[in-house]
This record gives C-alpha cells, structure tokens and sequence, in this order.
C-alpha cells in the first residue's frame, strides 16, 4: 500500500497563488491508496476548506473522511484524510492534542491497517507532549498495525521524536521544505513493526515546487511476514 502525505499550505504555492486546481493535480500524480493532507483548511473563523470537498470529489479518486466538525471545512485543525473511493473504511477519529496553539490528529481504521495525521507544533515541547497523547489515544484501540505521518515540524534528523521510538521505526524520505529550496526533512512517516517499509520518496517536480511551500512524501508499506 502506498501512503502520502502533504502540506498544502492553505493551497497557496511558492509563487504567492492560491490555487487548489494544481494542488488537486499534484495529490493525483502520488499514485497514493492513502494521503494525509495538513493546512487543508483556512486559519480563521468558520474555516473554511482551502482545497474544497467538491473538487476532491469531482477531480479525484479519493473520498475525503467525515473527520471535519465544521459544515465548511474539509479537515479537523486543518488536518484531512484521502482514501480511495472503493476503500474499505471501518472507522475515522478525530485526536485533541495539548499544546500552546490548537492542534489535532486524524485518523482511519482500514482492514489490517491504521493511519494517523498529523501537524506537530513548532515547540519541540508541545510536540512530545503531542505524540505522548497520540500514544494514548492508540492505546484504547485495537493494536493493528499503525503509521503516523504527515508535517511533524522537527528539524533534527536524530532529536525530538522519543514518545516513539519504543514501538515505532521513524523514517524521513528525504528534505520537503522548503519547496522552492528543499534544506529540511519535516514531512515523516512512522510505523509500526508490523509493518516493513519498501520504499520512500518525495515528490520534487516543477509542478509541487510551485504548488506548497511543502513538497509531498511518500511510503510503500508491507506486512511484514512473520517469523514461524
């Protein structure tokens, strides 16, 4: 299965439009069964989607998951879940996480397997304590196997992400941000041993380094065989 991951950035690009049309372009061009979408949805007051549920439908494969709690918004804190439109979804979950600036996870429950995403903090703080809350969430559900990705805002490659480490194998496909001039590899994907990790990427093409501040990543995952 491959999984992908991307922060729109409210579907403003690196050229200063905002435009969900070329967006839409660059989520198709993944070849994802799943993608986990952050700044899906604008800043303030109703929050309004940025990349309209209208047009995922209309232009893609993908369905986008009922996690948003309002009428307007694609996403739940601006964090939105694509599945294909012939998947199997046996459940969604909205996650509240601490910190100084409101933040929230997203997750859905697929046969055999669980994906979570995410946008951390920008505090190294807030986003251990963030992944501790994660993990508790977790932990009152059924432990099949599990990936968490999406913009996890640490900038150490070897820092910042212990609440996982335990159960978790983290794997950075390569830098994402910036787009325009990629230095940092923010965008993660974390998984658990069930699962073994085939191949990982990021998309830097002329079309996604204009279309997000954020270049898109992406995993194929197995399950792994298990040992007699």
């Amino acid at each position: 299965m491959r999984l992908a991951s991307y922060n729109l950035r409210k579907c403003k690009g690196t050229d200063g439009q905002r435009a969900p049309g070329r967006v839409i372009d660059v989520i198709n061009s993944l070849e994802a069964d799943v993608v986990a979408l952050q700044e899906a949805d604008l800043r303030l007051g109703p929050r309004p989607a940025a990349l309209p549920g209208r047009m995922i439908e209309a232009h893609t494969d993908f369905t986008a998951l009922p996690v948003n709690t309002s009428p307007v918004s694609v996403g739940w804190h601006g964090n939105a879940i694509l599945v294909r439109k012939s998947a199997t979804v046996e459940a969604s979950y909205r996650f509240d996480l601490p910190g100084l600036e409101p933040r929230g996870a997203v997750a859905v429950d697929l046969p055999q397997l669980r994906v979570v995403g995410v946008h951390l903090g920008l505090l190294r703080a807030s986003r251990q304590k963030q992944l501790h809350a994660i993990r508790q969430h977790l932990a009152g559900l059924d432990d099949r196997p599990t990936v968490i990705l999406g913009d996890f805002n640490e900038w150490s490659r070897r820092q910042g992400l212990d609440p996982l480490k335990d159960a978790f194998d983290i794997h950075a496909p390569g830098r994402s941000f910036h787009a325009s001039r990629p230095i940092a590899a923010l965008d993660r994907i974390a998984f658990t041993q069930a699962l073994a990790l085939r191949d990982a990427g990021v998309v830097e093409t002329e079309l996604s380094r204009r279309a997000s501040d954020h270049l898109p990543i992406w995993a194929d995952l197995l399950l792994a065989k298990r040992s007699s």
